[in-house]
């Protein structure tokens, strides 16, 4: 597909998806009304209310009512006033960023991955997938202003930072997948009158080789990284000073896919099946890898990066829902915590993503299949 009629879907999709994230953001005032705890228990309006925050415009009560002065004075207002500022403007960049993430990567992936030739399932599901790496990117480049908004810049600012990314949170999930939906739909009206791109035929062998080096590169964060000891490592080991202190937890968001130990105060079975989902995530992987050279136009750099990006989120979400069918903690903490863990690890998977694509990329080279060809139109 060309540019040109790639690039109306995907400015529809990064319309929608900013649009639906403010709205989401607009609905945290909704959990403040009276009734609300006689639709939703106590537990689910503070998850709710857990997930809408990072998207929220309204600045906090305590940045109105706090500032750098002492409490109770003039100067408190006026310091809470410019907190306030920075948050405002900390939102404005969210929000901008978020369509200018999503609008590159819809591009992309429209372009390289068409809904035509029967691509429409795979289409559908890299935009859903793209969807919380978009999010996520987006607040991790407004994460400088939000966290000055709090008054705190110079303290920890690290820690600080990796809360702030892993706080985009189950909503961008949500919210992608009906910007997928739609995008898709304007993506198959513009690409009618295109001419068809049929899909390449790629060697069984070499698209093997190719998936399982990508899937090496996943599972050596996935099962070596995530192991506790190593992980308890990873975060402890690095030291640093001043501004860059404490760089264990920022460690752990863009390195770690996962958290496991062995089975030594859990019952065995137990055990089994929750690392089953470690299981399910990595045959997705491998999948996703194994068909990706044949469903794109042209095997270039870019569109193997972004599609084992792709790739590795969607494992990652298989596996996050294998983990909500077991988790029996619904009946403590209400209904809404059963999908409080979707979209965590989404800064692992957009590192080790990279990484397997070139891995997978390097294997189809050495494997004869490079392309060389002319770019269809």
């Amino acid at each position: 597909m060309t540019y040109r009629r790639a690039v109306i879907p995907a400015l529809v999709g990064g319309l929608t998806i900013t649009l639906l994230l403010w709205w989401a953001g607009a609905s945290t005032q909704a959990l403040e009304l009276r009734g609300t705890t006689s639709v939703f228990d106590i537990q689910s309006v503070s998850e709710l209310r857990r997930w809408l925050a990072p998207w929220s415009y309204d600045p906090p009560v305590d940045l109105l009512s706090d500032g750098s002065a002492d409490a109770g004075t003039g100067g408190a207002l006026s310091g809470g006033g410019e907190y306030a500022g920075l948050y405002s403007t900390a939102m404005q960049i969210r929000f901008v960023a978020v369509f200018v993430f999503f609008l590159a990567g819809a591009l992309l992936l429209i372009r390289r991955i068409p809904p035509t030739q029967g691509r429409t399932p795979a289409t559908l599901l890299a935009l859903w997938a793209w969807g919380p790496v978009a999010g996520m990117l987006a607040v991790t480049v407004s994460a400088p202003w939000l966290i000055a908004s709090r008054g705190r810049g110079s303290y920890r600012v690290l820690p600080q930072l990796a809360g702030v990314i892993a706080s985009s949170g189950p909503v961008t999930v949500f919210t992608a997948l009906l910007t997928a939906v739609i995008t898709l739909l304007v993506a198959r009206i513009t690409a009618k009158g295109a001419e068809p791109v049929p899909r390449k035929s790629v060697s069984p062998r070499a698209a093997r080789l190719a998936a399982s080096a990508g899937t090496a590169v996943i599972a050596l964060s996935l099962v070596v990284l995530s192991y506790e000891s190593v992980a308890a490592r990873i975060q402890t080991s690095f030291g640093g000073g001043g501004l860059l202190s404490e760089p264990g937890d920022l460690l752990r968001q863009w390195l770690l896919l996962g958290g496991w130990s062995g089975p030594a105060t859990t019952p065995l079975g137990d055990w089994l099946l929750y690392r089953a989902a470690d299981v399910v995530m990595l045959a997705v992987v491998w999948w996703a890898l194994r068909l990706l050279p044949g469903l794109l136009t042209r095997t270039t750099v870019p569109a193997m990066a972004i599609g084992a990006v792709c790739a590795t989120v969607l494992g990652l979400l298989a596996s996050q829902v294998l983990h909500m069918a077991l988790d029996d903690t619904v009946s403590v903490w209400g209904p809404v915590y059963l999908f409080s863990k979707l979209g965590q690890g989404v800064p692992a998977a957009l590192t080790f993503g990279i990484i397997a694509g070139m891995a997978a990329l390097v294997t189809l080279w050495l494997a004869g299949e490079r392309d060389t060809g002319e770019d269809p139109r």
